[in-house]
């Protein structure tokens, strides 16, 4: 007696979950090309969650290099974990660098009480000209953040 054949079920890149808001974007999700191929990972999503306005994606397509900018226009569709774009590979590796936004305040210390306050407002004001200085203009990432985000990506 013949045993009966069970076709295999391959499931492709095209056959992903259901879209998702790009509220729920994470850094780490994987960034795929128009064709399916794996081009990056998100570094940062740039928007205003408060207007529900999306303006696109820093995307790392390198461990050390600079993360590009991928305007929310070529942005083709968002699944749980997965962003795909309306790129091709090649047109990916011509995007220009994600430049960070200008700060427009700077965040002062709460409380400057005692010498233990003090000296931890001290520390958290230190920390904030380092890491996160206030910008009037767009700039690229300074290397602390560039650091951090390699970090964030090698254990993700």
């Amino acid at each position: 007696m013949a045993v009966p054949q069970v076709a295999a079920i391959r499931q492709t890149e095209t056959a992903m979950g259901n879209p998702v808001s790009w509220l729920v974007i994470e850094a780490g999700w994987k960034v795929l090309a128009a064709d399916g191929r794996e081009v990056g990972q998100v570094d940062e999503v740039v928007g205003d969650s408060n207007a529900d306005i999306f303006d696109g994606l820093a995307i790392a397509t390198s461990r050390f290099g600079k993360p590009h900018y991928v305007p929310s226009e070529q942005v083709d569709e968002i699944t749980e974990g997965t962003v795909r774009l309306s790129l091709t590979q090649a047109q990916v590796d011509q995007l220009g660098e994600y430049l960070e936004p200008a700060t427009s305040a700077q965040i002062e210390p709460n409380s400057k009480r005692g010498i233990g306050e003090s000296v931890s407002a001290e520390a958290r004001e230190l920390e904030g000209k380092a890491f996160a200085p206030t910008q009037r203009q767009e700039h690229s990432m300074n290397i602390w953040r560039r650091i951090a985000f390699f970090f964030r990506r090698l254990f993700s």
